[in-house]
């Protein structure tokens, strides 16, 4: 969810420069969870976060985000992610268009790539990822003993609803993820049970304030608990 929401903002930046030809802006945050898609990155402790936006009235638009992960109570490092889309305006329809590269220094074999498309309409934002491309550590089917989940083939799609609440920003959101690995057996001998999830949340904020409430239905452990997430979040223009 913090990764959408600086996405969100690379893009508004883009599309609200006008003026300037071209502009680089940084953001650095600190939360006390890394909830992504509906799951906590770092076993539910803080997370410290930054990025680096780059944006030219075109609409063209590159960007890197850093982020602690920490998987399953054991220290994976971090996680550096590298994108670059276009976003602009049509007829009244914001539309997002790009590729985004999950990178994880430590463990590299559980990077993985995506390209997304997504628009909005007024409050209405509804968009699509899909992998097209992922590590060793992720191919189930030609490396024995993959563990990652993430693979070729995998489809996110979510929406969101965002609109101010007095002097606040409002977010409600819903997603499902859909996973080229759910049920699958290989003949290499890795076999996967149900993956697919569904995950919902919302979030309000102010000033760089962020309050967020996060769901799924993940089955088995503490996976699908409600998790609330507090953080603080700055914007500075270079």
């Amino acid at each position: 969810m913090k990764k959408s929401i600086v996405l969100a903002t690379a893009v508004a930046s883009v599309l609200a420069s006008g003026v300037a030809a071209a502009e680089l802006s940084a953001n650095a945050g600190i939360f006390s969870n890394y909830i992504w898609r509906g799951v906590t990155q770092t076993s539910d402790q803080a997370a410290g976060q930054g990025g680096l936006d780059w944006g030219h009235d075109s609409g063209l638009y590159v960007g890197t985000w850093l982020s602690n992960v920490n998987f399953a109570n054991s220290d994976d490092g971090y996680e550096m992610d590298v994108y670059a889309g276009f976003a602009g305006e049509a007829g009244g329809l914001g539309y997002d268009v790009g590729v985004l590269t999950y990178q994880y220094p430590v463990t590299p074999d559980f990077n993985f790539t995506e390209v997304y498309l997504s628009g909005t309409m007024s409050i209405v934002t509804i968009g699509v990822n899909y992998t097209v491309d992922a590590a060793a550590g992720n191919d189930a089917e030609n490396t024995l003993g993959a563990s990652g989940y993430y693979d070729t083939g995998d489809l996110y799609v979510h929406g969101s609803l965002d609109f101010p609440v007095g002097k606040s920003d409002m977010s409600i959101y819903a997603a499902s993820y859909m996973f080229n690995n759910d049920g699958k057996t290989y003949s290499n001998g890795n076999t996967y049970g149900d993956l697919n999830y569904n995950h919902f949340g919302a979030s309000i904020g102010k000033d760089g304030f962020t309050f967020a409430l996060d769901k799924n239905d993940i089955e088995g452990g503490n996976a699908d608990n409600v998790r609330f997430t507090v953080g603080y979040s700055k914007d500075f223009e270079l």
